[in-house]
């Protein structure tokens, strides 16, 4: 705390150079009464004047005796003062000199932080990319002035910036245009002191007459060597409308340089084969994992989602996104080797005799987990003394008891029940801690079960952890994956039932992945109720995940905006509606001239319908399925009037001739229930929602034209233009509380229907969004183009969601030449095999773009050789979203080890690393350019397959060739 030595208040000035949007202003609000102690409705306004082209708001403050240190923030409110936005990055630090007596004159010049602008400091670069060696020693403390003003025609300029990737030995200078900063010479410029926490600063007194001043940061390498940022000259210039100040401290923000851009591999877990495995990638297989990819000059490893799902005990939960916990991690990935030193010689047996066993083409999900589970018992057996009472094991207990716990109850009545609907668990199926803490006590009969499960999370936490540092200190980022939904008949639905929409499920309207729209059978979530503890269940999650994850992928980011909400009941995914969303009340449809609701939102089945869909068998399907309740005009009955009831009718015709294809009747008894155009609120009636695609459903077709025009700007309205503002709303309520969670580096898969709020929004936040070259989000364009994408993106040729380079190649002739013309230039008859060359062209583009992350499918990557290729492209598909019921199995067919022994392999993906400009892991021993050669080389190269040839003999979309530049260090 400074203690003012003058009973005379210090002044202090705010500038912020903003532009608003009219009824906005801003705000600058912080730690400390007089602005406002957080609340911004007590902050201080500030004014703006416009000066040249830039908006500046400026307020000022008496501060009194006594004051500080205080943290501050800037915030964009409308009029009634309500935050309409707020700089991301850290909280800035008012540190009033040691050196003030009272009544000074301070002006604070400082820019806005965007959300990109965090981005150096989060754990990913901080503690893996950044990570140094050793700790910089601090030189000078923030609030330490150095120089004292003698006379009144000099001003003290106190500068500040920030530089996160800066080696030991490299210091900071700044040169500009007046004497006090070299007149540009670096050998004369102002020295910077490192203060902590990648800041470094210094002062100056410069004589007005100096002003306006131009200058920019520059550092100097061990070898002597000046690297200057990029960018145009700062300046500094006094304002004559105001009293001018005697002190004036700049903060800079980011020393600017080249952005950093890396590379890495997406590869599943259970996808993972390696030599010591049991049937399934393990955790302590990453090692190899990360050494593998330092070896192809690699920064990152993408996973999918690593959580336990064993809800059904059978292989459809190898579905990753559906979790039982969104704590536990998965016992498939368990290292039962590693359980312990003193493993009998007849358990060693039976985990060779499994290894052998499971060493298969693709993943046997049952039989994997029994036999991990049924060796983990045996193992428990005799080592649950030691390990339970050991300090390691009590200080995991201690830490993550909250979800511990209940997972282990849950999984021992899961067990005892049969079933993992904890409705049908009796006294059981209400959740409450007096019930848990009884099940789970010493004293009960079940208390080694329950330890068990707490033992092998424990083994699970321990080995994830060991490959998560081994990763970190080889300079590789690990990325989770952060699934949407939670599984309905999970852990944490039976805690926190509040939390969830029960009768909803969640899923996606038709995209580019399924036509009719998927169903996840998640609940939605009830965001009002996690608002009143301020997002604790996510907060704590984030948390859990960051223990072993640097960054992570939130699946599905747009369901932060609005998720795709379908009854319970439903199946598929079509008829759904936005949540949150403003519906078409009766009202506003009546202004319209729209009257018949019964008809716009019930199914519209005329006679004509069903003869063209079941021919000589509707006669049996209407009487089956349906009541004629007016001439020729039918309706579903009650005990099929749902998709679910559908189905469930329909089993019991099983075996009847008339119901042989009994998927095809399903379908079209599907498509007859979703022959609505307006969906009628099921918690308001007087409310409705347009029915996805309504044009094609013949209810709509029969309809007049000018009920047509009414519905069709209704639609366009509802889908595209009056939501926009509330889904910005709510994405800014709810994904703040993730990222604040927790210090990962986040990316949002943004896919899908995009509303035009969510870009802006990801921006704001300095979220990292995916671009998929044969998913656009342009408009008009049938590929996206690599070079074209902007910075704060990952880019991928494909992704666990479609089908694998390779596959997408060879499945589409006619795409395939479209391809071959627009992306390549060729007229020519393209290869109809995915042979290296034209892998190597299309993962080329990729890591030239301007992307700041270009993350490969392992998949893709091995099509580079040759020898990788003799697997049907088709069997190293992922997951295939327009079967709900997929078995998520596939394992690379090629060990770790075997691929860290390939150096011809490992060598191709380097030179492309290198090629690209991107850092790599021990960038700093080899200057890193993009070698002319490299470029020349590639593109000489004949794509053939047999005797179909082409030259790719036009510029590869990437980084112009005459901007080829070393990367910072």
């Amino acid at each position: 705390m400074v203690q003012l030595k003058s009973s005379k208040p210090v002044s202090v000035s705010f500038r912020i150079p903003y532009y608003t949007q009219w009824g906005q202003s801003l705000v600058v609000c912080g730690s400390e009464p007089v602005l406002g102690s957080w609340n911004v409705k007590r902050g201080l306004q500030l004014s703006p004047v416009h000066q040249g082209d830039e908006l500046i708001w400026f307020g000022t403050l008496s501060l009194p005796k006594g004051f500080g240190p205080c943290e501050y923030s800037y915030y964009v409110v409308d009029d009634d003062r309500n935050v309409v936005r707020w700089e991301m990055g850290k909280k800035r630090r008012l540190l009033l000199p040691q050196t003030f007596e009272g009544g000074e004159l301070l002006h604070l010049h400082d820019f806005w932080q965007v959300g990109a602008d965090a981005l150096p400091f989060k754990s990913a670069f901080k503690d893996v990319v950044f990570r140094r060696e050793c700790t910089l020693e601090i030189e000078k403390p923030l609030g330490l002035i150095q120089n004292s003003l003698q006379n009144d025609d000099s001003l003290l300029v106190h500068f500040k910036v920030c530089c996160p990737n800066l080696q030991e030995g490299t210091p900071i200078y700044i040169i500009g245009s007046c004497s006090k900063l070299g007149n540009w010479k670096a050998q004369d410029g102002l020295k910077l002191f490192y203060a902590g926490d990648s800041t470094w600063h210094a002062d100056c007194v410069l004589p007005k007459g100096d002003f306006p001043i131009k200058y920019k940061y520059c550092k100097c390498s061990k070898g002597g060597n000046i690297s200057s940022e990029t960018g145009p000259n700062r300046e500094i210039a006094l304002d004559s409308s105001i009293t001018e100040p005697r002190y004036l401290f700049r903060s800079d923000g980011m020393l600017r340089e080249l952005p950093w851009r890396g590379a890495g591999v997406a590869i599943p877990m259970f996808s993972v084969r390696s030599e010591t495995d049991l049937g399934v990638g393990e955790f302590l297989d990453l090692k190899l994992l990360a050494d593998w990819a330092v070896e192809s000059g690699f920064h990152l490893v993408q996973l999918l989602p690593i959580n336990d799902t064993s809800v059904y005990g059978m292989w459809w939960d190898s579905y990753p996104y559906s979790s039982l916990s969104v704590s536990a991690l998965h016992p498939l990935y368990l290292r039962v080797q590693a359980l312990s030193e003193n493993i009998p010689m007849d358990i060693k047996v039976e985990i060779q005799k499994a290894k052998e066993e499971l060493d298969g083409k693709d993943v046997d999900y049952e039989a994997t987990l029994i036999t991990k589970l049924s060796i983990g018992k045996k193992i428990f057996a005799q080592e649950k003394d030691k390990i339970l009472t050991s300090n390691s094991f009590q200080n995991f207990f201690s830490e993550n008891q909250e979800w511990l716990k209940p997972y282990a109850a849950f999984c021992f009545l899961r067990d005892f029940f049969e079933t993992s609907d904890h409705s049908q668990w009796g006294r059981f199926s209400q959740f409450s801690i007096e019930k848990l803490e009884k099940l789970i006590s010493k004293d009960s009969i079940h208390y080694g079960v329950i330890c068990f499960h707490y033992y092998i999370q424990y083994h699970l936490h321990m080995q994830l952890s060991e490959a998560a540092e081994y990763a970190r200190k080889k300079g590789v980022i690990l990325k989770g994956d952060l699934p949407i939904g939670v599984g309905r008949n999970s852990v944490d639905t039976w805690v926190y039932p509040n939390l969830f929409r029960m009768n909803t499920s969640t899923g996606a309207p038709p995209d580019y992945f399924d036509k009719n729209g998927q169903n996840w059978g998640f609940p939605t979530y009830n965001w009002e109720e996690m608002a009143k503890d301020n997002y604790a269940w996510w907060r704590a999650r984030l948390t859990q995940m960051a223990k072993y994850f640097t960054a992570y992928r939130i699946d599905h980011i747009l369901g932060f905006f609005r998720i795709w909400e379908l009854p319970e009941h439903a199946m598929t995914g079509l008829v759904g509606k936005f949540r949150p969303s403003i519906p078409l009340s009766q009202e506003e449809l009546e202004r319209d001239g729209i009257w018949d609701f019964d008809r716009l939102a019930r199914p519209y089945i005329p006679q004509e319908l069903l003869q063209i869909k079941f021919g000589d068998s509707w006669t049996f399907i209407a009487s089956s399925f349906l009541n004629e309740y007016q001439k020729n005009r039918y309706e579903f009955k009650e005990d099929c009037n749902t998709e679910k009831k559908i189905a469930s009718k329909l089993k019991s015709f099983s075996g009847r001739s008339l119901l042989q294809n009994e998927d095809h009747i399903r379908q079209e008894l599907f498509d007859i229930l979703q022959n609505i155009v307006l969906i009628r609120d099921p918690e308001n009636p007087r409310n409705f929602y347009p029915r996805f695609n309504l044009e094609e459903t013949s209810s709509f077709k029969d309809l007049d034209d000018h009920c047509k025009n009414v519905l069709k700007r209704l639609y366009y309205d509802y889908y595209f233009h009056r939501q926009e503002i509330l889904w910005r709303e709510n994405a800014l309520k709810t994904l703040p509380a993730l990222l604040n969670s927790s210090d990962m580096l986040a990316c949002g898969e943004d896919l899908g229907l995009i509303p035009s709020c969510v870009y802006p929004v990801m921006q704001e936040l300095g979220l990292i969004g995916l671009r998929i070259q044969r998913m656009p989000s342009e408009p008009g364009l049938e590929f996206g183009i690599p070079s074209q994408y902007s910075y704060m993106t990952v880019c991928a040729p494909s992704c666990h969601d479609c089908s694998t380079l390779r596959a997408w190649w060879e499945e589409d002739e006619e795409r395939r030449q479209r391809y071959f013309s627009s992306m390549v230039g060729s007229d020519l008859l393209p290869p109809s095999r995915c042979v290296p060359e034209i892998a190597n062209f299309i993962i080329r583009q990729h890591f030239e773009a301007p992307s700041m992350w270009a993350i490969f499918p392992l998949q893709d990557l091995l099509i580079l050789k040759e020898e990788y290729t003799t697997r049907p492209a088709k069997e190293e598909t992922i997951n295939d979203p327009t079967n709900p019921k997929h078995y998520w199995r596939y394992r690379v067919h090629v060990t770790l080890e075997a691929l860290i022994k390939d150096k011809e392999l490992t060598s191709i993906i380097k030179d492309l690393v290198l090629g690209s400009g991107r850092s790599h892991p021990g960038k700093h021993a080899e200057k890193q350019v993009i070698p002319e050669s490299a470029i020349a080389t590639t593109e000489k190269k004949q794509i053939a397959s047999g005797k179909e040839k082409a030259n790719v003999a036009t510029p590869l979309n990437g980084v112009p060739r005459k901007e080829a530049v070393a990367v910072s260090n």
